[in-house]
């Protein structure tokens, strides 16, 4: 599999190319034609391989990703969950909670209440 992604013209290497896009752009609207071209592939291909390299579609690989970085920035910031949730591409605050509580199991403001504590008292 490591050679597969390594390779120049395999369909690992070229999903490869797609998460990239998906990392660099994770704020913006997904489309998965367009990541498909990205990969040479057609949309199916793509999200079967897509799936197969990652276990998950490319629409949950962007919503990690961006609940990943909201983490960290509601952790590293003083910016409030709305900032946060429009700053890494949603549209809508309450779905940016709903989901947050549903990947990290709390809303964000406890979460962060929680982590910052432990890191205080680890600290301590």
């Amino acid at each position: 599999m490591l050679r597969d992604i390594a390779m120049p013209d395999t369909a690992l290497s070229r999903v490869r190319l797609a998460i990239h896009w998906i990392r660099t752009n994770f704020k913006l609207p997904l489309r998965v034609e367009a990541l498909a071209e990205i990969a040479a592939m057609s949309a199916s291909a793509f999200h079967r391989q897509f799936k197969a390299a990652t276990a998950m579609s490319p629409l949950q690989f962007q919503k990690r990703i961006r609940l990943l970085q909201a983490r960290m920035l509601l952790i590293a910031s003083a910016q409030s969950t709305a900032a946060v949730a429009y700053e890494v591409g949603y549209e809508s605050q309450s779905q940016f909670t709903r989901e947050y509580t549903r990947f990290f199991g709390q809303p964000p403001a406890r979460d962060v209440r929680q982590i910052q504590r432990e890191l205080r008292d680890g600290l301590a």
